[in-house]
């Protein structure tokens, strides 16, 4: 058997380098490249292995492209929205040191995992041998003698092993590979890697590192479950068809919108599915759930069949399971995963998204529903469109409203454009007011919602597509978590555009927190007022713009909603990353509510506020219920 002498970080570089995934004849880099932060766990391993390969690089070896991030955390996140835009065909590798370097990146990898993304990371471990037991960082368990703070990686990852042998690297990166070009089982994979091992030398063979291309195949629907599905489906009278993230990862829009043409059947959005038909297609009734738009709610609350294609029905697309209304109410399910195919006590059709749609057209043939319904659909999105246009107009002063700014970007923006966000009070505003034409423009993190995601997400967007425009949408909060990723986009000379949105505060929360009787408590930036004793003095003089430049942007100042769309114009025409400041209303208002979220509030409690929230919240709990 031929071989070759590397260490175990040389062997897994060149072995990454040589991946490759597939689909529908489409071959491209399963691992474009490796982000990372080195500290003394793997600057003489995976750090020595990447600059070895940089540097000398063998004939044919397409070489690994190392980047350079700010935070563990951040250079997943990157990676994570990379690999979103990628449609889940091409997952960055992560690499970072032991003990804090390596735990930065647990909630990265936990959000990878609850949106379903492919990312590789490798955290570094202690010393396999023990010879200098305890280490720097290194965590001692008095209970076992193998454990290490890289365990926390377990439940947050779809695959983890601990290459404590170079020979374990075989088997491992294999089954690492499998994972993550799997649709139904990807997410964080995990390779955690001792530092003595990685740079220990071992024969490697050959055939290990030939170039191996990863088939992503489109599962076919079994035609027994389709004839079932359709058989539902032709009984329905108003049919709600709610199309989630797996028709974007499939490339099912076309097929999606030519069903929605010929059946009539509206088609309401998950936040990982909007833009799959486009807002202003006659079928496209808006978001759905706890912040859904008007029509896509009120046709759910009167749908006695559900079509969910591509969803995982999470509570927001739910309403915590109230939105959907009728007590007689069935469910189809169309899912790659059967997880989610069989949710609701559902009709499941276990296939691609694209094949399993063109399935049920050629199935249900002529099929359409009525006239009148199509006319009630009509009906809901014209008023739909009033309640848009009241919050786009608003007219709020002395700042202006949130929903002001969101209207006045959906002007400037072309349809390419890609719209980031995660947490706080912009995604409720987005899933009611953002006007997606292309599958790939609203890129909003609402598995995870994790503050922070923003900005970083903001680099891999675009390092995924850069002929397209990337504005991040980022409130304070979200800012104040994690901005240091707007160096990386300078270094690596990426054109961004963040939108930073300042109210002094949390708004979402501060809301729900009003809402639950706890009188927005611990949500705003303030002063600690010597009198009362709480965080409720003057605003604090903190300048998030002088912040921005501080980290190498180029920033605009908006006082005004005319004043936003002139420095968007600027932004646009920029050449280099751009900061936006506009101060908004911590207060609102927001769009209209339309769908319920359940967050318990006390049972008891001495304040009146909180009896009152939990009189309505005990109201708003009996409308919920198990689809069975």
């Amino acid at each position: 058997m031929n071989t070759v002498r590397l260490t175990t970080a040389q062997a897994l570089v060149r072995f990454l380098a040589n991946q490759y995934s597939e689909r529908d004849g489409i071959e491209q880099r399963l691992i474009p490249g490796a982000w990372g932060i080195f500290g003394h766990g793997n600057v003489a391993g995976i750090g020595q292995a990447l600059l070895q390969a940089a540097a000398t690089g063998e004939a044919g070896d397409p070489g690994l492209p190392y980047y350079l991030a700010r935070n563990e955390q951040g250079m997943v996140h990157a990676a994570v929205a990379y690999a979103k835009m990628r449609d889940r065909l091409s997952a960055f590798a992560c690499t970072a040191s032991t003990g804090p370097g390596s735990t930065n990146m647990i909630t990265g990898a936990a959000l990878a995992t609850t949106n379903r993304l492919p990312v590789l990371l490798l955290p570094s471990d202690m010393f396999a041998t023990r010879a200098a037991d305890p280490v720097l960082q290194q965590l001692e368990d008095t209970r076992a003698g193998d454990v290490t703070v890289n365990d926390a990686f377990r439940s947050v990852s779809k695959y983890f092993d601990r290459i404590a042998r170079p020979e374990q690297l075989i088997p491992a990166a294999l089954a690492a590979m499998r994972v993550l070009s799997d649709p139904v089982e990807t997410g964080a994979v995990t390779l955690a890697l001792p530092q003595d091992v990685q740079a220990e030398a071992y024969d490697w063979p050959l055939a290990f590192f030939r170039r191996r291309v990863w088939h992503v195949g489109r599962a076919v629907p079994e035609a027994a479950a389709v004839e079932r599905a359709a058989a539902l489906l032709r009984t329905a009278k108003k049919p709600l068809i709610v199309v989630g993230g797996g028709v974007v990862y499939s490339g099912a829009e076309t097929a999606l919108r030519a069903f929605a043409e010929a059946t009539g059947i509206p088609v309401a959005d998950t936040h990982a599915g909007k833009g799959a038909v486009a807002w202003d297609h006659p079928c496209a009734v808006g978001g759905i759930g706890s912040t859904g738009a008007y029509a896509a709610n009120e046709l759910a609350r009167e749908a006695d069949l559900v079509l969910g294609i591509g969803t995982r029905y999470s509570d927001f697309t739910t309403a915590s399971h109230t939105v959907f209304g009728n007590p007689d109410v069935t469910f189809v399910n169309l899912n790659v995963a059967r997880l989610d195919a069989v949710k609701h006590a559902a009709e499941p059709l276990v296939a691609d998204a694209r094949l399993g749609i063109e399935a049920l057209a050629a199935a249900l043939g002529d099929w359409e529903v009525a006239p009148e319904y199509r006319e009630r659909t009509r009906q809901l999105i014209a008023r739909t469109r009033e309640i848009e246009h009241a919050c786009f107009t608003v007219g709020h002063e002395p700042l202006p409203a949130q929903t002001e700014v969101l209207g006045a970007l959906n002007e400037v923006l072309d349809d390419r454009a890609v719209v980031i966000n995660a947490a706080g009070s912009m995604p409720g505003d987005l899933q009611q007011l953002w006007r997606a034409r292309d599958p790939k423009s609203y890129h909003v993190e609402y598995a995870y919602s994790c503050m922070g995601y923003e900005v970083a997400a903001g680099v891999g967007a675009k390092m995924a597509d850069p002929s397209r425009e990337v504005v991040v949408l980022v409130g304070d909060g979200s800012y104040l978590m994690m901005a240091q990723e707007i160096v990386t986009m300078v270094s690596e000379g990426l054109k961004v555009i963040i939108v930073l949105v300042q109210n002094h505060g949390f708004a979402s929360i501060g809301a729900l927190s009003e809402s639950l009787g706890s009188q927005r408590f611990g949500t705003k930036y303030r002063y600690r007022d010597s009198d009362s004793g709480q965080l409720d003095g003057d605003v604090l003089p903190v300048d998030l713009a002088a912040n921005a430049a501080s980290l190498g942007a180029d920033v605009l100042h908006a006082a005004t909603v005319d004043d936003f769309r002139a420095a968007m114009e600027k932004a646009k025409a920029a050449d280099r990353t751009t900061v936006v400041h506009v101060e908004t209303d911590l207060y609102g208002p927001n769009p209209p509510a339309h769908g319920w979220w359940d967050v318990p509030v006390s049972q008891a409690s001495a304040l009146d506020s909180t009896q009152a929230a939990y009189e309505t919240y005990a109201a708003r709990k009996r409308d919920q219920r198990h689809y069975l």
